[in-house]
Order: structure tokens, then sequence, then C-alpha cells
């Protein structure tokens, strides 16, 4: 079994994929965007040989380093990246090296776009929001009329909350649609929800062998655009509607042998058009683990590893973790322009059971999650909640 993986240098941990593809029994094969020197141990100690690219937007540098691959080890059998930026690269190399354990560049491209995905939501019984997608500033406005504000505008084709806009008024869509026309953006109505997500890892035949809830503490939304505190945490347990929905999900999209990260919204209120408070509205899908280190918070929650269970679905088949008492993981992100409360240290001792480590993001992560996260472990809702809310007081609060 040969498989390349692409990119298993970054994120850092993502070596951890390939630790599990070794013990599986593949053939690992990475290729590489930085020089081998300065490679992990960890990673030189888990791929069978490295090929080493300039960068990853040089397709032929790429395409021969596949065919370097199959001269000395014969047919590759799997592409993957686990990683939302080179999707399209993993796809465009499957198809031709002729590859089939993964999507081709065609079914990927439609999955990538917001608007596409709406009719697979359709097909597994749910709802989404209204949009449309914007080719003037007049389609904007006509959409308004239709659905009136607020609106939200962001790309189609798009990773996250970057370029997301919730817009109230007419001045605002100007201004904004000025910022972003040079993108392909779609325009939906505001929904009134919570967001969760429902991430796991499907087999051969979209049966769903591993599933994680995450909740978000504040609006990532505007987390990124107004660099707000952020925070998230796993569920303790994930409800039988919920794990059905995300099995329709999975079957409607045709996912298998791969993770998934779908992100839902659970309306606050009845909402014309859409539901009542309570129901479950399709948000987005992407087809690689969620980001960050959130698969160490599944890691943290359930006593297990997702990257060596990941392996282990593609290559056996089999799921073999324990389901014992499940906890609940979950990181305070915080940012360097916010004064809290209490300092990181303070926290760490005020929470000594919980507290697991606390880590500086990356701005490429920072973004999103913050520029210190403090992560934690929890076995009731109530020190949950004592965390969050001394993790992200203020000192004007």
């Amino acid at each position: 079994m040969n498989f390349v993986f692409i990119s298993p240098n970054y994120p850092e941990h993502y070596w951890m994929f390939c630790r599990g593809l070794k013990k599986y029994g593949a053939t690992v094969l990475a290729i590489v965007d930085q020089p081998y020197d300065s490679l992990s141990n960890d990673l030189k100690a888990n791929v069978d040989e490295c090929y080493v690219v300039d960068n990853f937007y040089d397709y032929e540098a790429i395409l021969k380093a596949c065919g370097y691959f199959t001269f000395k080890y014969g047919k590759i059998d799997w592409i993957e990246s686990n990683n939302e930026a080179w999707m399209q690269l993993d796809a465009r190399l499957r198809d031709d090296f002729h590859v089939t354990t993964g999507f081709d560049f065609k079914t990927i491209t439609e999955y990538q776009s917001k608007a596409a995905m709406k009719k697979y939501y359709a097909k597994a019984g749910l709802k989404t929001a209204r949009y449309a997608l914007v080719h003037s500033l007049q389609d904007a406005i006509d959409f308004v009329d239709e659905v009136g504000y607020p609106v939200v505008l962001k790309p189609d084709h798009g990773v996250g909350a970057s370029f997301t806009y919730q817009i109230d008024g007419i001045h605002e869509l100007k201004k904004i649609y000025a910022m972003t026309k040079q993108y392909q953006m779609i325009i939906e109505e505001f929904v009134d929800g919570d967001i969760f997500t429902l991430d796991g890892i499907a087999d051969a035949n979209g049966t769903i062998r591993y599933l994680n809830s995450l909740q978000y503490v504040g609006n990532v939304m505007d987390s990124v655009v107004y660099h707000l505190s952020i925070g998230c945490y796993t569920e303790f347990k994930i409800g039988q509607k919920e794990q059905e929905i995300a099995q329709k999900v999975v079957h409607a999209f045709g996912i298998k042998n791969r993770f998934f990260h779908g992100e839902y919204f659970r309306l606050r209120k009845d909402q014309e058009g859409l539901g009542k408070k309570g129901d479950i509205i399709g948000l987005e899908l992407n087809f690689r683990p969620p980001g960050g280190f959130s698969p160490d918070l599944m890691n943290y929650a359930g006593n297990l590893d997702v990257y060596d269970l990941w392996a282990e679905v593609l290559l056996t088949q089999q799921a073999s973790y324990s389901k014992l008492k499940r906890f609940s993981a979950g990181f305070a992100g915080r940012r360097n322009s916010i004064y809290y409360k209490y300092t990181a240290n303070e926290i760490k001792e005020l929470f000594p059971e919980e507290w697991i480590q606390t880590v500086y993001l990356s701005p490429a992560f920072a973004s999103a999650m913050g520029d210190e996260a403090i992560i934690a472990r929890f076995s009731d809702a109530k020190s949950r909640a004592e965390f969050f809310q001394k993790a992200l007081e203020t000192k004007e609060s």
C-alpha cells in the first residue's frame, strides 16, 4: 500500500498521521516544502521517503515527485494531505495518477463551493439559508429586497470566517461589496443560531466510525473580524438526532475513507422558512479534520488517538478505540490586545485538575483562535463553565 502524504510537515503535528499509516503497514511517501534537515525527527522516523519541493504551487515539481515514487515503489494507492489548502492539489494528482481512493478534481471543486453544497444538504433532508451568488451590487440589493437585513456576505470558495461579514444596511453593503468584488461572493440570509460541528471519520462504505461535536464560546466571525476572544469545547455526549444527521450528510456527499468537518446552526428561535427553535440547519462541510489543534481536543476528550484511528479506518476498515467515559476538552483563545483579569498562569492555578497546557499560536492560526490558547479537560459542565468565565473575563468586566 503506497500512500503519498502531502505536507506532513505543516501543520507540524500532521506527522502523526504518517505514524498511523506506518503502524498499519503502508509505505509512507511524503512530499514536503522545506529542507529535509529542518524536518522533525518524528516525521523522518515515520515516513519511508521524503521528496522536497520548493513550494506546493509548482505542480510540475509535485508531478515529478509522484512520478519518482511510482518508478521506485510502484502504483500509488492513496494521495492525501488532510489540509484544506491542498484539497484541489490532492485531487488533481489523483486524476493524473489514476488514484481512486479519494475525490477527483471535478468533485472536490464542486464541494468547495458553498452554493453547490446546498443541494447535498437538501438531499440529506436539511434546510440551509437562502442565498444568491453575487455578480454585481444589484444582485446583492435584489437579494436583500427579498430576505431583508441582516445578511451575510462571504467567499463562495473559502475557509473559516475570513472575508465573512454580517451586513445590517445599504451603506455597509455598498462598502463591503466594493472591498470584495474581485472575489466570487455568496450572500445569505442571516440565521439566528448557535454554530456547532459534527466531525468524524467515515469508512469505505460511508459509515461513520468516529464522531465528535465541537461547541463554540463566542462567535468565530466576530473573533476574526473584530479580534475578540473565542473558545470551543467538545461535547460530553452527541445526541441521537445529531448522529443521524451527520450520517445522512456523509452519505449525501458520498464521503468515504476520510475525515470530515461539518458546521451546523441550531436555531435560537423560530425563523420563517427555516424551522422552529432548536432545529438544525446545514452550514458548511469540509473534507478534512477540523483545524488547528482540534484533533488534539478529540484525543483529550475521548482518551484516544484520532491520528492513529484515521489510518486504522482507511487501511483496515476497523475502529478499535475505547468508548468508556468521555470528557469534554476545550480551549480559551485570548488576544494580546485584550487585558484579561487573570493571567494564563493564574488560570492554571485556579484549575489545576483541568489545565493541560497553554500554547502560543502562529499568525496563521491566531486570526481565528487567538494569540494564546489555554487548553483544558473537564469532567463536568460546571467546571467547564467556570473555566471559560474566568479565562475570558476582562479587567473592565
